[in-house]
């Protein structure tokens, strides 16, 4: 584990972001959801890096081993954050993978800094465009819900938290896709981010609307979204976003909750390295095929 260090724009606080660096080739940025940490993409970790690339994966500020400040939540912020790792790493022809809450960062960033040093993205289960319901925006989730969330959180976040994880992979009365280990080991990820930052991403992630900020990807773009996502309603976010977006590509899991990056893990993998790879020399290409994941 390594650390950014840097001095926030907006709120003049020392913020020091906790990252993994593996691999050499291409730079593949992994940006986590909430309210996990970087170690939720441990099941892709060794596939994109065999099939010869750099991964990168941090804490967002207020996660896992990064600095908890008591400001900094708004997507201004997370994608400054961002820009730093890029900066800082002197990162070039990236590829953005933001999953879920993370791909507000994704397309903020492109919005606030440009794509020069992006090849291309990938959004998974994202909350794109805009997730919650208003006058100009009828296809959101009813506000009920988040506040609903709210409450929860301030009442026992680690109760909530447990409960969520449920959600959050589809676990029910006849469906287990992860086993009760694996969703103890997901819900004391989440636990260590603050009570602070938990409440305050889940308003960002809420009441930020990127329909505008959409409108600055000029990247190819890939976008995974599971129709059974109970977390974050595909019709009100991924079919919506992919019409938005020129040069897509959208792929539909059948039957996938939010989760994905777990329960579909082999096939996200695919996906992925296929996506990533296209732009690649053929020799490149050939060597990732060789590594048996792509």
């Amino acid at each position: 584990m390594k650390y950014i260090e840097f001095t926030d724009k907006y709120y003049n606080e020392d913020v020091r972001l906790a990252y993994s660096d593996y691999g050499s080739g291409r730079p593949v940025i992994f940006i986590h959801g909430w309210p996990l940490s970087r170690e939720m993409w441990e099941y892709q970790l060794e596939d994109i890096v065999s099939a010869g690339y750099r991964v990168i994966k941090y804490d967002r500020r207020g996660f896992g081993k990064s600095s908890k400040p008591w400001y900094g939540y708004d997507y201004d912020s997370l994608a400054s954050d961002l820009n730093e790792i890029i900066q800082q790493l002197d990162l070039h022809d990236v590829v953005l993978v933001g999953f879920s809450m993370g791909g507000g960062e994704v397309v903020r960033y492109l919005k606030m800094f440009g794509s020069n040093r992006v090849n291309r993205i990938v959004l998974i289960s994202s909350v794109l465009p805009y997730l919650c319901k208003t006058k100009d925006n009828p296809d959101g989730v009813d506000s009920s819900v988040f506040e609903e969330m709210m409450m929860d959180m301030r009442k026992d976040r680690i109760d909530f938290l447990d409960q969520f994880g449920k959600k959050f992979f589809g676990v029910g009365m006849l469906s287990r896709p992860v086993s009760t280990p694996l969703l103890e080991y997901y819900r004391m990820l989440a636990s260590f981010a603050s009570a602070r930052s938990t409440q305050q991403c889940a308003v960002s992630f809420a009441e930020t609307d990127f329909r505008n900020d959409i409108k600055a990807i000029d990247v190819p773009a890939l976008v995974i979204h599971g129709d059974a996502d109970k977390t974050v309603p595909i019709e009100a976010s991924s079919e919506r976003t992919a019409k938005m977006i020129r040069d897509c590509r959208y792929i539909v899991y059948e039957n996938a909750p939010h989760g994905l990056f777990y329960t579909e893990k082999e096939r996200l993998n695919r996906d992925l390295l296929q996506f990533i790879s296209e732009s690649l020399p053929f020799e490149q290409t050939q060597a990732a095929a060789r590594s048996g994941v792509l």
